[in-house]
């Protein structure tokens, strides 16, 4: 049975690995949009098959640069009362299938979008400390109260009308091996220096680098008590202060050539 008044959005670009189980979990909304942005594996042949009638959106410019603009390229697709967005990396769970239903179908419902507690799995090892939990996120909108998305490190969809949090969890794999989040850290780091640079953020001395990475250090392992995540929160703690480093030397690079 296939719910008719939801639409939900998918977010992809190679990820052939995981698409497949994302939209096995997808498979009781009656609409379905994926939007492949510049996706070049078998990503999209694989959604068609497993999903036949599946509405592919593709966007030929560089993923992880503006998701506000594949979030509205879905949006703009999308017919259903309800939008719902899902990244490939993320699995809606029975129990939170239901939640969504039975939230959706209240009538005269008076809550315009909902959060959803996100459980991260770090290293395919679930967390728990270090911020990384509940991880609410904005997904779930009714569509005559929602406008988009805009900004382009980190997008906010434009709506009005109240917020609820859902209980269920939403699984997210991220940081699936060290060599995407390396990959990762050199396109977001990027991103967060230009928007520091552009906000007119002060000259990067050098006992700034010690402060922030030492903030970040205090921050997740002793406030935010991730160490108990075990060996993958030590890794993941080492890996975002390293992320803090690169972030103000970018910072100072930009600033030395403008300088010059």
């Amino acid at each position: 049975m296939t719910i008719k008044n939801l639409s939900i959005i998918i977010l992809a670009g190679n990820e052939e690995k995981m698409i497949v189980d994302c939209l096995k979990s997808c498979d009781w909304a009656d609409e379905i949009i994926l939007v492949a942005a510049n996706s070049t594996d078998n990503t999209v042949a694989l959604a068609k098959k497993i999903i036949p009638s599946i509405k592919i959106v593709k966007a030929i410019d560089e993923y992880n640069k503006n998701f506000s603009k594949w979030r509205n390229l879905g949006f703009n697709n999308a017919t259903k009362d309800w939008i719902l967005y899902i990244d490939a990396d993320e699995r809606i769970t029975p129990q939170l299938k239901q939640e969504i239903i039975k939230k959706i179908n209240i009538k005269n419902n008076p809550i315009s979008h909902y959060a959803i507690p996100r459980a991260n799995h770090y290293l395919g090892k679930r967390v728990r400390y270090g911020g990384s939990y509940p991880d609410y996120v904005k997904r779930l909108y009714c569509k005559k109260y929602f406008k988009g998305y805009k900004g382009i490190l980190h997008e906010e969809p434009v709506i009005d009308g109240p917020l609820e949090h859902l209980k269920s969890d939403l699984l997210h794999y991220t940081h699936r091996d060290l060599t995407s989040m390396v990959n990762k850290t050199l396109v977001w780091t990027d991103m967060e220096a230009q928007a520091l640079f552009q906000n007119n953020h002060p000259p990067v001395v050098w006992w700034r680098f010690i402060r922030m990475m030492l903030t970040k250090i205090w921050e997740r392992l002793i406030i935010q008590k991730m160490w108990k995540d075990g060996t993958v929160g030590w890794i993941s703690v080492l890996f975002e202060t390293f992320d803090t480093f690169l972030i103000y030397a970018r910072l100072w690079e930009i600033q030395q050539k403008q300088n010059k």
